[in-house]
C-alpha cells in the first residue's frame, strides 16, 4: 500500500507545480514562439530579443546588486524601492549615451569582438534570454555575460579575454571577503546587535545606488548587444523605459526566485550588513571598470564575494546562525556549482550560435 500512496502524493506535486508555474511556462512558450517568427527579421529581432534579455538579466543578476537591498527593506513600499532604483538607472545610462556617442554600455561595447552590430540574428541568439529566464527560475546565479553577451562575439581572443578577466574577478573577490570578514567579522558580531541606527538606512541606500551604477557601467552591455551601437533618440527611450518598467514588474514581485540565494545567506536582512556588502562589491566593480573595458561576468565576482564572507565568518564563528565551516563550503560550492552550470550552458548555447565560439573553444 506504500507504494501506491507515494506514487499519488508525487503525481499531487507534479500537478501542484503545474498548476502554480503555468503562467510562467505559457509566457514562456510565446516567448519561443516570437523568437521563432521574429529572427528572420532583423530589425523586429533586435527588439524582441532586447526585451527578453532585458527583464532576464535584471532578474537574474538583482541578487548581485538588489538583493540584499530588498532582502533588508521588505518593510518598505515596493515602488519607492522602485522609484530609487529606476532613478538611478536612468541617469546612469543616460550619462553614457551622452558621453559615448549613443552608446549606453560605457564603453563595453567598443571593445574588440563586441563592436560591431549584428545585422541579421540566429533563433537561438534571440532565445537564450529564455533559458535565462528558466535558470533563474530555478534559482541558478547564472552569468549573464556568458550566456547571452558570447553569442555576438566576432573574436575568439575575445571571448577568452571576457573569461579570463571573470575568473580573475572571482578569485579577488573570494580573497578581499575572506580579508574583509575574517578579520572583521568577530567585531562585526559584537557591535552589529539591537536596532541599528537610522544613519546606516540612509548608508545602505546610497551604497546600493553606489552599487547598481557600477554593476550597469559593466553589464549594460549584455542588454544593449543586441541594438546599434550608437542609439538614436528614440531608441534609447524605448531601451530605457523598457528596462524602467521592468524593474518595477521585478520589485513589485519582491525579486525573482533567485532572490533565495541572498536570503539564504548569514545576515544580509540586517542593514548594516547588507551595506557592507554593497559598498565592497562595488569597489570591486570600481577597479574592474577601471582597469579595462572588456566585458566580464560581474555573477562570478558576486558568488566569489559571498562565497568568501561565508567561509571567513564560518572559520571565526562570527556568523548568527551558527552555520559551521562544513556547511558554509558546502553552500559556498553549491552557489559556484550553479555559475559553473551556467557557463557551461552559455557556452554550448554560444557554440550552436557562433562559429567563432566553436572555433576558439573546441578548434572547429
Amino acid at each position: 500500500m506504500g507504494e501506491p500512496r507515494q506514487s499519488r502524493v508525487r503525481i499531487r506535486t507534479f500537478i501542484e507545480l503545474i498548476r502554480r508555474e503555468r503562467v510562467f511556462v505559457i509566457v514562456l512558450a510565446l516567448g519561443f514562439l516570437a523568437a521563432g517568427l521574429s529572427y528572420p527579421y532583423a530589425q523586429v529581432a533586435m527588439w524582441v530579443g532586447f526585451a527578453f534579455a532585458g527583464y532576464s538579466a535584471v532578474a537574474n543578476d538583482s541578487i548581485q546588486t538588489l538583493g540584499t537591498f530588498i532582502a533588508s527593506n521588505r518593510e518598505r513600499a515596493w515602488w519607492q524601492l522602485w522609484l530609487f532604483i529606476g532613478g538611478i538607472f536612468l541617469v546612469t545610462v543616460a550619462w553614457s549615451w551622452a558621453n559615448y556617442g549613443g552608446d549606453v554600455s560605457y564603453g563595453r561595447l567598443a571593445s574588440k569582438g563586441f563592436d560591431k552590430a549584428p545585422e541579421n540574428f540566429a533563433f537561438l541568439q534571440i532565445a537564450a534570454p529564455l533559458f535565462l529566464m528558466i535558470l533563474t527560475r530555478m534559482r541558478m546565479p547564472v552569468s549573464t555575460t556568458f550566456l547571452l553577451l558570447t553569442s555576438f562575439a566576432t573574436s575568439g581572443s575575445s571571448i577568452q579575454k571576457v573569461v579570463m578577466k571573470s575568473l580573475s574577478g572571482y578569485v579577488i573577490a573570494f580573497v578581499i571577503a575572506i580579508a574583509v570578514w575574517g578579520l572583521a567579522g568577530p567585531w562585526m558580531k559584537r557591535k552589529f546587535v539591537g536596532k541599528a541606527h537610522p544613519a546606516w538606512r540612509v548608508g545602505q541606500w546610497l551604497s546600493t545606488g553606489f552599487l547598481w551604477s557600477v554593476w550597469l557601467q559593466q553589464d549594460a552591455a549584455n542588454i544593449a548587444v543586441f541594438l546599434p551601437r550608437s542609439l538614436s533618440v528614440v531608441q534609447f527611450l524605448a531601451f530605457a523605459g523598457a528596462i524602467f518598467i521592468g524593474l518595477g514588474v521585478l520589485f513589485r514581485m519582491g525579486g525573482e526566485r533567485i532572490q533565495e540565494v541572498v536570503d539564504e545567506k548569514s545576515d544580509v536582512v540586517d542593514v548594516r550588513m547588507a551595506t557592507i556588502i554593497d559598498f565592497v562589491y562595488a569597489l570591486i566593480l570600481l577597479y574592474f571598470k577601471m582597469h579595462s573595458k572588456i566585458p566580464m561576468s560581474t555573477t562570478w565576482v558576486f558568488v566569489g564575494l559571498l562565497g568568501g564572507r561565508e567561509l571567513a565568518l564560518a572559520v571565526r564563528q562570527a556568523n548568527s546562525d551558527g552555520r559551521g565551516v562544513k556547511a558554509a563550503a558546502l553552500l559556498m560550492g553549491r552557489d559556484l556549482l550553479f555559475v559553473t552550470i551556467g557557463f557551461v550552458v552559455a557556452l554550448l548555447l554560444a557554440s550552436g550560435i557562433n562559429p567563432v565560439v566553436r572555433a576558439g573553444f573546441f578548434g572547429f
